[in-house]
């Protein structure tokens, strides 16, 4: 169990509800072994590094590349809150209140000369449910296609 108001007085970090509501239903974990899921510090929870990652570092060329795909080139404060087994960071873009935080993948793997990110105007669950659909394929490699996925928390839910 998360204790969510403990991390928004000492962190001053509020997070979307649609991330809080996976969190306290499945835990952290990963899909198919290749998408992991972190939460903040939960005892037990080897994805509880969410917090240890708050504004990461980013390389002079990474952050053209996604300034280039937003509003003004300007990066608001990013928060990474999932990764891929092949590298890829799906991470939260921090403007506005937390319930409109968009989401920007970084697919390591992409062809010479093209971006490697993909901004989201939805959220994680939105991103999570376009990712599990084959909507949208933002991943340096495909989830299963024949969707059925398998969920394995750390709670082992």
């Amino acid at each position: 169990m998360v204790d969510w108001e403990e991390i928004e007085r000492t962190t001053r970090l509020t997070f979307p509800d649609d991330y809080r509501e996976f969190v306290e239903t499945y835990g952290g974990g990963e899909i198919d072994e290749y998408l992991s899921v972190s939460t903040p510090p939960v005892p037990g929870s080897a994805y509880g590094d969410l917090l240890d990652r708050v504004d990461p570092a980013l390389s002079d060329r990474d952050r053209e590349e996604l300034g280039s795909l937003l509003p003004g080139g300007l990066l608001p404060p990013l928060l990474p809150f999932a990764d891929s087994a092949s590298s890829d960071v799906a991470f939260w873009l921090r403007e506005g209140a937390p319930n409109n935080w968009r989401v920007a993948v970084f697919r390591r793997q992409t062809p010479y000369g093209k971006n490697h990110w993909t901004v989201f105007d939805g959220g994680m669950a939105w991103f999570l449910v376009a990712v599990l659909t084959g909507e949208v394929n933002p991943l340096s490699e495909r989830l299963s296609v024949e969707n059925q996925y398998v969920f394995v928390s750390w709670r082992g839910v």
